[in-house]
């Protein structure tokens, strides 16, 4: 457990923490439902661990109590954010069932009593509207959807932080007129350091600081399919 403790000593997660992540990296590698097409060790380690505490170094998602994990698929970031800070009550939201069924044998099996499943989609979810002190998204959809999906979710100062690669200007212009549109800051980009078999990653971190107008949250379907761009917005 050495490769993890030093991954993870930068964040300082506990004796616990620790246990439960290798408990989850057991179950990416050993259960055939795991939802990932990372499933050894080494590569989890560092794609999804590593990853997923990544967002850490944004101090609003390191101090929220309340988290949103929208599209959460097999668990990443939410899982891993909930082993490393149990202060943080994390709700992994997503639609697909059988997803939904692993993350819950997940938490299950990790002994997470701070984290729970909401199968629905982000636009359906009214339990969580404006009471989420940060909304994480990985691997999700474009800056402007995650944006249109996590406004209406969180509370007054709340964080988005959405997980990217290398978007091109124009998806991350699209999200600024996103975030413009629907109350939230610019985003600021954070460039997480290069680790071993994970992708370049940047965090794009939104705070709402007005309130969400008239007419959001759309229904079910219509971030995708009619997403807020910046030049009809200009």
């Amino acid at each position: 457990m050495i490769d993890l403790e030093r991954l993870a000593a930068p964040f300082g997660v506990g004796p616990d923490g620790l246990a439960a992540l290798e408990t989850l990296l057991a179950l990416l590698a050993e259960d055939d439902t795991a939802p990932t097409t990372v499933r050894t060790r080494e590569r989890a380690l560092h794609a999804h661990v590593g990853d997923a505490l990544s967002g850490l170094l944004v101090a609003e998602l390191d101090g929220a109590l309340r988290v949103a994990d929208l599209g959460a698929g097999a668990g990443v970031p939410g899982l891993v954010l909930a082993a490393a800070r149990p202060q943080m009550q994390v709700v992994e939201v997503e639609s697909v069932g059988r997803k939904c069924a692993f993350m819950g044998r997940a938490i299950a099996a990790m002994g997470l009593s701070n984290a729970e499943v909401a199968c629905e989609r982000a636009e359906t979810w009214r339990a969580g509207r404006g009471r989420c002190d940060a909304v994480t998204a990985r691997a999700l959809a474009p800056l402007a959807v995650i944006v249109e999906y996590a406004a209406p979710l969180l509370r007054d100062g709340g964080a988005l932080v959405a997980w990217k690669a290398e978007p091109e200007p124009a998806e991350v212009a699209d999200g600024d007129a996103a975030a413009a549109a629907l109350g939230l800051t610019p985003a600021r980009v954070l460039a997480v350091p290069a680790r071993p078999q994970a992708d370049r990653r940047s965090l794009y971190v939104y705070l709402k600081v007005r309130s969400l107008p008239n007419g959001y949250p759309r229904r079910p379907g219509m971030a995708r399919k009619r997403p807020i761009r910046a030049s009809s917005t200009a």
